[in-house]
């Protein structure tokens, strides 16, 4: 294999180093490689597998659960009881072991692969947690998504046509990418999901080479991102808030009122609770579908990226703003600029969450000291410049990113970044 390893500080000597799963939306994976870099791509589509296939699947969703949870539940028992740490091997261990005993017997009657590999997920998630990059691994529920990851030994792709472990027939899924060929696509591992709602999907995780860069376009931006407009840039364009929840947020009250009213257990409750999940996956498709289509045409049209570093997690505490900020998922457009900038050969810079980049004047650096959040424009009392307050943090974000960047920061505002001492600052000499 090229493929070089990593050492990895949770896993035991001579384990073999776990490979995180694949997310949905072909999004890339850098790789360390002897002689060539590699990509790693997911492709994700819809499958449509018959009740035989829906059956086995099922089986599987429940082993793969029951791993899981049971694994985690022995984890938590020998570090609290016996103060002893986990491995990959020891976990590997236990799994034979449960599945030797005639109370989990019917264990071996699925696919071995999507067991290892919750096995790996799950040392991958605590090496994580222990690295402080994610929180500490939770048991896994029956009525939320269910997935299984077959690897090489557990699937076989011939002629564009998948076949899984324990099948006798392939599963049939529809292609969305006319200019990728599946039949030559090769996938690494092979994920198959199924949503609350009851829709099947199926991810290709396929390594391929480095895509082709974008040519350079010479244009440089700043994004200032908002509740009433989602996107500001310093170039002036304001990208709308499509308000994904609050659009459809009168029917999704309307299904979780009727699925309240239903007796717990009961088939009419099943019913009620899909079509809740048929409003969130709704949703979820049409914020997915904007944030796509935004983070695509910045990457295309700018060489360089300025953004806030925004840390969404602590904004979310505001009871006041914690809905509209969760409705604009602003952590999920940061990281598809990130990677399709990295494909693309474009540049993203972080500007620190602490830079008064509305209070600042962008066209001499005079700072306010205090500014409203009802307050929209405001003139500087310097240089008498009229702003909107958007556009002018958006260009103060851009001029701090060139300045991170190792540029001239007048090259973007023609002024200084930060000012220490008074407020009052004259105009840039290149003004």
């Amino acid at each position: 294999s090229s493929k070089s390893r990593r050492g990895n500080p949770g896993l035991q000597a001579g384990e073999e180093t776990p490979l995180p799963p694949l997310a949905c939306h072909a999004y890339p994976k850098r790789c360390d490689q002897i002689s060539l870099v590699v990509v790693r791509m997911a492709y994700k589509c819809r499958a449509y597998p018959t009740p035989e296939q829906a059956s086995v699947l099922n089986r599987t969703f429940g082993c793969v659960r029951v791993v899981w949870n049971r694994t985690l539940e022995w984890r938590h028992q020998r570090y609290y009881g016996e103060q002893a740490k986990t491995g990959f091997t020891q976990a590997n261990a236990h799994l034979t072991a449960m599945k030797a005993t005639e109370e989990l017997a019917w264990l071996n009657e699925v696919s071995s692969v999507p067991l290892q590999q919750a096995i790996r997920h799950q040392q991958v998630a605590f090496t994580s947690f222990f690295a402080k990059r994610a929180r500490y691994p939770r048991f896994k529920s029956r009525n939320g998504r269910q997935s299984a990851e077959y690897t090489r030994s557990g699937f076989r792709c011939r002629d564009g046509r998948l076949f899984l472990a324990k099948m006798d027939t392939p599963l049939a899924f529809v292609w969305s990418w006319p200019d990728v060929d599946p039949a030559s696509a090769g996938p690494t591992t092979v994920t198959v999901s199924r949503d609350p709602c009851g829709r099947w999907y199926v991810s290709f995780a396929v390594e391929v080479a480095d895509p082709v860069q974008l040519p350079a376009t010479g244009a440089v931006v700043g994004v200032d991102l908002g509740i009433k407009d989602f996107a500001v840039t310093s170039d002036g364009e304001k990208i709308p808030n499509p308000r994904s929840l609050a659009q459809r947020e009168r029917n999704l009250a309307r299904y979780q009122r009727r699925m309240a009213r239903c007796q717990r257990g009961s088939a009419n409750r099943a019913k009620a609770k899909a079509k809740v999940a048929r409003a969130h996956r709704k949703v979820r498709a049409s914020r997915a579908d904007f944030l796509h289509k935004a983070s695509t045409n910045l990457v295309r049209n700018r060489d360089v990226i300025a953004i806030e570093d925004l840390a969404v997690k602590n904004m979310v505490r505001n009871r006041s703003l914690a809905k509209a900020i969760s409705d604009c998922g602003w952590g999920e457009f940061r990281r598809m600029i990130e990677y399709k900038a990295e494909r693309a050969g474009r540049r993203v810079i972080p500007v620190d969450r602490w830079y008064p980049s509305s209070k600042t004047c962008s066209s001499c650096g005079y700072l306010l000291a205090e500014l409203s959040l009802k307050t929209r424009h405001w003139t500087c009392p310097s240089c008498r410049t009229r702003h909107d307050r958007d556009i002018n943090a958006a260009k103060n974000i851009l001029a701090a990113g060139l300045a991170v960047a190792g540029g001239n920061p007048s090259d973007a505002c023609g002024a200084d970044v930060r000012h220490s001492g008074s407020s009052r600052v004259q105009s840039a000499v290149k003004q």
